[in-house]
């Protein structure tokens, strides 16, 4: 066996705690080596294994999150810069992308849109690169994860289309939008959740209360001034939460469809008013 192939082999026998073992230990020896992941697997044995690489293993086995330690993880169409202060992206969300998509199929796209706990930016940089016509705003709590947003704006060109602000959800913010995102914190105080998450990752973007609905409470009151006509508001949920987060929001005169995920499993409210 060649000094590559033991390297991943080891690094994944190392990572037994993650679903993704192999694949984490391939992204972490292709960003040591700074090439993309499949050129190192186009050509496996035409590489060393560099110092950098040892260390990357060792902080992995630690549980700290594969996209912290590569600095990058790809969402939909664009590449997305992370670290502490920054919640990972998870391909669960591109959900929402999907279903903005679906609604606006056929028509010119919104042309404003809204990222409300916008974090690093994900969801509307996204939406951005679908919609190049389109203007945004992002609105989080926390400062550490804006200055990750307008990291990633600079990088993606889109400065000149996009503004971040800090504050309470839509408490400050006045509307309307053809497009609405969110991605809330929902998770209950009492939720066991992986290690490299809890550890690492900022928890005010992960949990809500007692029951994980305390922002969804906030944000289902203030969405109705914030729908243009023909608008819609793309809400990802917890996998248990559909109906509970649509009951909130259909208590606000507003109508409610569940998009599920790749896994079938519950991901997004679409909301119109």
């Amino acid at each position: 066996m060649t000094p590559v192939r033991a390297a991943l082999r080891d690094a994944a026998a190392r990572f037994a705690f993650s679903a993704t073992a192999r694949l984490d230990a391939e992204l972490l020896l292709a960003h040591a080596l700074g090439i993309p992941r499949d050129r190192l697997l186009l050509a496996l044995d035409d590489h060393s294994v560099p110092p950098a690489f040892a260390d990357l293993v060792e902080r992995r086995a630690r549980h700290e999150p594969v996209a912290y330690l590569t600095g990058t993880r790809a969402f939909w169409t664009i590449d997305v810069r992370v670290g502490p202060g920054a919640l990972v992206p998870r391909a669960d969300s591109e959900t929402l992308l999907e279903a903005a998509v679906a609604h606006f199929a056929g028509a010119v796209g919104p042309a404003r849109i809204l990222d409300l706990g916008t974090g690093p930016g994900t969801l509307l940089l996204a939406a951005l690169d679908q919609w190049p016509a389109a203007t945004g705003l992002g609105v989080d709590a926390s400062a550490a994860a804006l200055r990750w947003a307008r990291c990633n704006a600079e990088a993606l060109g889109m400065r000149e289309r996009v503004r971040f602000e800090e504050g309470d959800w839509a408490s400050d913010v006045a509307g309307p939008f053809d497009l609405v995102l969110a991605n809330p914190p929902y998770i209950a105080r009492d939720e066991v959740l992986p290690d490299e998450v809890a550890r690492y990752e900022p928890a005010g973007a992960l949990f809500a209360g007692e029951d994980g609905l305390d922002d969804y409470r906030r944000i289902a009151g203030q969405l109705p001034r914030l729908l243009d006509k023909g608008a819609v508001a793309c809400v990802e949920i917890g996998a248990r939460q559909g109906s509970s987060v649509a009951a909130l929001f259909r208590a606000q005169r507003l109508s409610v469809t569940v998009r599920r995920d790749l896994g079938d499993r519950d991901r997004c409210l679409v909301v119109t008013a």
